[in-house]
């Protein structure tokens, strides 16, 4: 199946000839001047190096470990934030959706509705998203195969949305543990889907430090690295000025002042493949 190439907006596309899209932003939006700060240096970072760019924080957590653990601003607050950003920078927003009632107030906003790994396979919400009529980037769930992603994708085609995207973001290794097998991203781009390969929760180790989720974020490059190499349309990342201070998913968090480093050597990677 050839593979599929859309606007997300008037300036930016995904898949076939286009530029490598970057998604990257904190896990939640903490607050206003955080991700002014990512927004900021991002963009002036995938504008020096032709990159497309779309900024990513999600409005809710809802899948965090410990019931104590900040989830984020609520999904007035949070889209506010976003809209905010959005209209400052020019941008496109990329943020989580979790039930099928939020979609249509996201989609006031956002460009990308994304489907979290865990509710990958929900009905109700991928339909929800898709009728919006907005791009929608599902990861895959980590018990998922691959080749799986085909009936979600034909979920979300029965609501005549074609603008269809498919994320790699590990897979359960035992317990605590994720890996990445190469593999599916090759597979899923065969289903004719652009396909994304998620850097920074691919190294992340679900539960892993009791109350919370610990991470490896030494090999966000080494596994972005080899997955521009087998061939990505966009690379998701979460960035952070200070990952150690991060509300949300700071130990597999990217340092933003190690943005330009990664995306320089994935942009040199991703054009081998063109």
């Amino acid at each position: 199946m050839s593979l599929r190439e859309f606007s997300i907006t008037e300036k930016v596309s995904v898949g076939g000839k286009s530029p490598l899209l970057i998604l990257a932003g904190p896990c939640v939006a903490e607050s206003r001047e955080i991700c002014r700060q990512i927004a900021g240096k991002a963009i002036e970072i995938c504008a020096k190096l032709g990159l497309q760019y779309v900024f990513k924080a999600s409005f809710d957590k809802a899948n965090r470990t410990s019931i104590k653990s900040f989830r984020g601003l609520g999904i007035e607050r949070g889209m506010d934030i976003l809209q905010s950003i959005k209209e400052e920078f020019g941008c496109p927003i990329v943020t989580d959706v979790h039930e099928p009632g939020q979609c249509a107030r996201v989609a006031r906003v956002a460009d990308i509705l994304q489907i979290p790994a865990f509710l990958c396979r929900q009905t109700d919400l991928l339909v929800a998203a898709a009728s919006t009529g907005k791009t929608v980037n599902v990861k895959k769930g980590q018990f998922l195969a691959p080749d799986d992603m085909a009936q979600v994708v034909r979920k979300l085609e029965s609501c005549d949305n074609q603008r269809i995207m498919l994320t790699e973001r590990g897979s359960s290794f035992g317990y605590h543990n994720l890996v990445v097998d190469m593999r599916s991203l090759v597979i899923m781009r065969e289903l004719g889907c652009p396909v994304v390969f998620d850097a920074t929760h691919s190294v992340q180790k679900p539960g892993g430090q009791g109350s919370t989720s610990g991470g490896n974020r030494e090999y966000v490059f080494p596994l972005a690295r080899a997955a521009a190499a087998v061939g990505i349309d966009a690379l998701f990342l979460e960035t952070h000025p200070n990952p150690d201070k991060a509300m949300s998913d700071g130990p597999n968090s990217l340092k933003l002042d190690d943005l330009e480093v990664v995306l320089t050597k994935i942009k040199e990677l991703h054009e081998l493949n063109r």
